[in-house]
């Protein structure tokens, strides 16, 4: 399986993966920093509940990217945000590279 070429993932974020609930709220791992494209760009998407709501960015990343939804991402511009779906995109067999596609609030 081929994955996405590092020439193409000219930012840096960092990711905190959710880890669940506690009695204090959120919980998060240690962060850890990937390389990625960000693009900044406003889109409708469906949330882990189905609920419609807006991504103000969009990542793509590594194949192994571990973020799931909740965790807590900082963009290249500082900025902080939330990954509300995070999908893993694989095609064995075709000429195409695996990547993680993340859509933050």
């Amino acid at each position: 399986m081929n994955r996405v070429p590092g020439w193409l993932l000219r930012h840096e974020v960092t990711v905190e993966p959710y880890l669940g609930t506690s009695a204090y709220g959120p919980r998060y791992g240690p962060a850890v920093t990937a390389r990625a494209l960000v693009a900044a760009t406003v889109k409708r998407v469906r949330d882990r509940t189905g609920a419609e709501t807006v991504s103000t960015a969009q990542i793509i990343a590594a194949p192994d990217l571990a973020c799931p939804n909740g965790s807590r991402i900082t963009l290249p511009d500082g900025r902080r945000t939330t990954a509300l779906t995070v999908a893993h995109h694989t095609a064995p067999g075709l000429p195409v590279p695996a990547s993680t596609e993340v859509m933050c609030e």
